[in-house]
């Protein structure tokens, strides 16, 4: 009985609350479906066809159904509990709520039965192709993958590979000024997928617009891992990935310091590389940029459903160095179905609607292509990554880890920092990466934009007489106050893009302009391909 005391449960008083408010609006929903009321529009963009209305059946499926799915949010944002149980509990039932909308099943769904109908079937006969071309290759099509290939339209920036190992290519790119600066810039990308979300086309990538900016630019272009590597672990990213890719930038630049770009898990592969240089008593990096990385994970945002003890040591147990099978791999696919269904009815549901019920080919898109050409991790690695930050929340700990040797202080890191969060990301709270002010003691700076994880970032400058898209926010003075609602108290919204900011910021510290270098490399790193490179082409 003391157990069962701490079962998560709905207080008595609320329940009761929450079953006479559903009473109530049923019967208003019944009586207006018997012309006794109006129940109006579901104001829900799945059932906006005309056809819901059209059919009252299927018009009282759907607000029953919106009825309902309230109702259980309602209740699970009631249960007594504590915090990570609750989340839990309102994620799986958002996941139930999602996944049995009528609106996913033919039987249910009057705009895709007219279409059916109006079509002579043909719209069923291609919802079974596209299922079954997605069948074989293993994940819900989101975009037409067969309208992209990397380095021809999506990853075009030019340049040349001048460094590989067995984890990373390193891309230099071709400069597209007379002159440029002297410090160069190394951009590190995640390697949970692919570099070219930074280079998707001409006109939104961020590395040809710091190319265009009159940087030299370097990024690390990671492998995707196959067997031959799935016993590789964190310090293996960090010593053999991050650290060599700033030797082989400050060698081919002739800089004793470069400026540095780490993209969320990048961001984190970099702030922990440039804490083991700076045991050894190196400051490599003239400055950091940090885009929606984590550093201190207290709030993980909707990640942390996923993460306990239980679940970290059945991931060692399966995929880490001591797994009994030995190391494995994590599959690409997983982790691209996990990220999908943090936002099911988005990435998931609304493509099985399109594609299946409704025959539909899903139009090219650039971005959700990047998002579908999934990479593997080593499992060791994975697993690290999982129980020391994620779960324990040591990176933040002066001294609490051991990296490549080294005791790892992330506040021993002398460079002035950029940091940039996204408003609305619902995988590295904006709240969160603020947090990293509060660990690094170099001179900061924090900018806010709008949108989410990957939008907020990829937010190019507008072309002549277009308007800007959306926003970012700037401190008027440069305290950073622990509380990040504080430092946006502070803020003023500047209207467009925030890459025109922060190219000002790194120009203070790239140094003086020189001639642009007319080949790639030096004697020692030749350029080994052109860009992108063989290892992007590879697939999970």
């Amino acid at each position: 009985m003391q157990q069962m005391a701490h079962l998560p449960q709905i207080p008595p008083a609320t329940l009761a609350e929450l079953q006479a408010d559903y009473l109530k609006q049923a019967t208003a929903l019944w009586n207006a479906s018997l012309g006794q009321g109006d129940a109006g529009s579901p104001g829900d963009r799945r059932f906006a066809a005309p056809e819901w209305r059209a059919n009252p059946a299927a018009h009282f499926m759907a607000q029953l159904y919106l009825l309902n799915g309230r109702a259980l949010q309602q209740m699970a944002a009631a249960v007594e509990a504590d915090d990570k149980t609750r989340a839990r509990i309102r994620f799986a039932v958002q996941q139930f709520v999602d996944a049995a909308s009528p609106s996913n099943f033919l039987a249910l769904n009057p705009e895709a039965q007219k279409l059916a109908l109006d079509s002579h079937g043909e719209t069923l006969a291609r919802g079974l192709q596209h299922l079954w071309g997605d069948v074989q290759r293993g994940h819900v099509s989101q975009t037409d993958e067969s309208a992209f290939e990397v380095g021809r339209n999506v990853a075009t920036t030019a340049g040349s590979i001048v460094f590989e190992n067995e984890l990373f290519q390193l891309i230099e790119y071709a400069p597209l000024t007379a002159q440029v600066k002297a410090r160069p810039l190394l951009m590190v990308p995640p390697c949970i997928n692919k570099y070219y979300i930074l280079d998707l086309q001409p006109d939104n990538s961020l590395i040809r617009y710091a190319v265009a900016e009159g940087n030299r630019v370097f990024v690390v272009s990671w492998r995707n891992p196959d067997e031959s590597v799935k016993h590789l672990g964190w310090d293996d990213y960090i010593d053999s990935g991050a650290i060599q890719a700033i030797r082989v930038a400050q060698e081919i630049s002739g800089q004793d310091q470069i400026n540095t770009l780490g993209f969320c898990v990048g961001g984190t592969i970099l702030a922990t590389a440039l804490a083991v240089l700076a045991a050894r008593g190196e400051q490599p990096a003239a400055s950091v940029t940090l885009l929606t990385t984590l550093l201190d994970f207290t709030d993980n945002g909707v990640l942390d459903i996923f993460i306990d003890e239980a679940s970290v040591r059945l991931r060692e147990a399966t995929l880490g160095a001591e797994a009994p099978q030995g190391p494995q791999l994590l599959h690409g696919q997983e982790l691209a179905t996990t990220f999908s269904f943090l936002r099911p009815n988005d990435l998931v549901w609304n493509y099985v609607v399109g594609n299946y019920l409704k025959g539909e080919a899903p139009p090219p898109f650039d971005l959700l292509y990047w998002n579908g050409d999934s990479t593997n991790l080593p499992g060791p690695m994975f697993c690290w990554y999982l129980r020391h930050t994620y779960l324990q929340n040591e990176l933040k700990q002066p001294g609490k880890l051991t990296v490549c040797g080294e005791q790892v202080d992330l506040g021993a890191i002398e460079s002035p920092v950029y940091i940039y969060g996204s408003r609305e990301d619902h995988i590295v709270p904006w709240h969160a990466a603020y947090r990293s002010t509060q660990l690094l003691k170099g001179k900061r700076r924090f900018v806010l934009g709008a949108s989410g994880h990957i939008a907020g970032v990829i937010n190019p400058p507008p072309k002549p007489g277009k308007p800007p898209k959306r926003s970012h926010w700037i401190a008027k003075g440069a305290a950073l106050p622990a509380d990040p609602e504080a430092w946006f108290k502070t803020t003023t919204e500047h209207p467009g893009s925030w890459w025109p900011d922060w190219s000002a910021w790194l120009a203070s510290h790239a140094g003086a302009a020189k001639a642009a270098p007319k080949a790639p490399g030096n004697r020692k790193y030749k350029a080994i391909e052109p860009a992108p490179g063989r290892y992007v082409k590879v697939k999970a």
